[in-house]
């Protein structure tokens, strides 16, 4: 399928003044204005993150009573349990919570949902449990906003509650003793991306400010921040920027023994990227919840030596191998299945059904049908006699608004624009597809059908040397706001050294005119390489990334799509 190449707008006054201030390639003064940057000093915060440009904790709504309430836990010796979601976001909360906890003197217990048993978020499972446990205060983190009935009954029996989330409530705040989540309508908070791991940041931070105490140890705990960030795909704009920074910092100095454990098992090399974060690491935490218990993965991160982390990250590894495995059943199943519907290639959705999916799984595979026929996706299986699912939808159409059309057949459903998991009586199945073909028929626009390339600006294959590098690499760390820039370079041709390689991906050796020869790597593009061997001129959209081979570097394209001339 033929992709739309868009390129970003840019206010080419603003970047034409940053060329004047800053005296840096045009390209890069594209770059600062496409993120909203005018100025030499606003640059300069860019290009230099620090620690003094957070935001005081104390501008949160909630964060007083917080703190104060905490105080309360920690001086006269109360049982605390850090509750906390079986995603990589809530596992890093909770054992940020319990680093922090501990290195104060106290002796926290933790509590992870099982996502079979008892679902997403605080769970009447979980406060049965404190109840039992004799807990006297519970820290929920990436969950809580939304939880009044749980809060209540927690509240019922003297619990103390404070909830630290990051999403948007759907109705009244639960009666916590505080609520912090900048979503909060009320909170007038500077920032709103945080993670949930992000918000129990926060609060540790405005815990020590309260009692004028050094943030030294907190800020070694920002490796578990910055594997939140990079996981939940936050906006990697503003704190998220500053503490992504620093977080990553401390991935790559190897402090953290079930960290590092990941990366050699994994195979990865420090340094590490946000994408190696997003791609390397968060999938192993997250395989631990998504099989079986969570508990998994706050053990591994609370390791304290190599031998505990390393048997700690050999489970991760498996449950992951084995993840992997339910994934490419399910989307091998999941497109045969679609494409044996009759006329399936004019459905604008797809809605498939197969009780023995992995329940657990099914998300990663609805995203995978995206990618592969490009229309928006419910993958849905049977649990406890009902149709459950997961849906992931094309850039710019809202797979949230589609779903709630459908919301009389539903017994719940939740999520966002992107994403959503819904539930329904197996019956219904049949009548909410077509249901949901209806909808999306009827609000999906064509330039939503059409894969998108966005483009944000073209550039010389002369211009890619170690000096461009150099400045490149200072818009890092890259996500959401600030993506990784994707550049076109126009009329470039094979200089005859190109490969076919096996899997169907191509190994790329281009000129530009007179200019030297770049190499790249094309992935699952090995079609397009008869057109590129007839040394004919074309367009190719790509993104730079430094490579390492035994113990050297060079710069490559990672390319992203070719455009041939008719």
């Amino acid at each position: 399928m033929r992709k739309r190449w868009t390129l970003q707008p840019t206010d080419e006054a603003v970047a034409d003044h940053l060329q004047q201030v800053l005296k840096i390639h045009p390209v890069f003064c594209r770059l600062l204005a496409q993120r909203g940057i005018t100025s030499y000093d606003e640059a300069k915060s860019f290009f230099r993150p620090h620690w003094s440009h957070l935001h005081d904790p104390f501008l949160m709504k909630g964060m007083d009573v917080a703190v104060a309430r905490l105080e309360q836990a920690l001086r006269n010796g109360e049982k605390i349990l850090l509750y906390g979601d079986y995603d990589v976001d809530g596992t890093t909360s909770v054992a940020l919570m319990h680093e922090f906890l501990t290195h104060l003197g106290a002796s926290p217990a933790f509590y992870i949902p099982d996502r079979y048993k008892e679902g997403y978020g605080v769970s009447m499972a979980g406060m049965e449990y404190a109840i039992a446990n004799g807990i006297q205060l519970i820290i929920a983190m990436d969950c809580g906003v939304n939880a009044r009935a749980q809060v209540a009954r927690a509240k019922e029996h003297g619990i103390g509650f404070i909830v630290c989330d990051h999403h948007l409530p759907d109705g009244p705040l639960p009666a916590a003793d505080a609520v912090l989540d900048p979503m909060r309508p009320d909170c007038a908070y500077p920032f709103k991306g945080l993670s949930g791991c992000g918000v129990a940041f926060k609060l540790a931070q405005g815990y020590l400010q309260k009692n004028d105490l050094s943030d030294a140890y907190l800020r070694s705990l920002l490796d578990l921040l910055a594997l939140s960030i990079a996981a939940d795909i936050v906006p990697m704009v503003g704190e998220n920027r500053v503490l992504a920074h620093y977080g990553l910092q401390a991935i790559n100095e190897a402090g953290r023994p079930g960290l590092q454990a990941l990366i050699e098992l994994g195979g990865r090399q420090v340094p590490l990227s946000i994408s190696d974060v997003v791609f390397g690491l968060a999938p192993l935490i997250n395989a631990a919840g998504r099989l079986a218990d969570a508990d998994q993965a706050v053990k591994l991160m609370l390791s304290k030596d190599r031998t505990a982390a390393l048997e700690n990250a050999q489970v991760l590894l498996r449950r992951n191998q084995l993840r992997k495995e339910h994934d490419q059943q399910i989307q091998d199943e999941a497109a045969r299945q679609f494409e044996a519907v009759a006329g399936y290639e004019e459905l604008r959705s797809i809605v498939l059904f197969n009780k023995d999916w992995h329940k657990g799984v099914i998300g990663i595979a609805a995203a995978r049908m995206v990618e592969r026929f490009h229309r928006p996706a419910i993958l849905l299986t049977e649990s406890n006699g009902m149709a459950v699912g997961s849906a992931r939808t094309v850039p710019g159409f809202n797979i949230y608004k589609a779903i709630k059309t459908c919301e009389d057949l539903l017994t719940n459903f939740g999520g966002h624009d992107h994403a959503a998991g819904l539930t329904m009586p197996l019956e219904v199945v049949p009548q909410f597809q077509q249901r949901f073909e209806m909808a999306v028929k009827g609000s999906i626009l064509e330039i939503h059908r059409t894969p998108e390339i966005e483009v944000a600006s073209a550039l010389d294959l002369k211009d890619i040397t170690p000096g461009f590098w150099k400045i490149l690499k200072q818009f890092a760390p890259f996500g959401p706001g600030n993506h990784s820039p994707m550049f076109v370079s126009k009329n470039v041709v094979d200089t005859g050294h190109s490969k076919l390689m096996k899997g169907n991906h191509l190994r790329l050796s281009l000129k530009q005119g007179d200019s030297k020869t770049v190499t790249g790597v094309a992935f699952g593009m090995g079609e397009h390489f008869a057109q590129i061997a007839t040394k004919q001129p074309f367009h190719v959209a790509y993104k730079i990334e430094e490579d390492r081979w035994e113990g050297k570097s060079y710069l490559r394209m990672m390319v992203r799509d070719f455009w041939f001339k008719e």
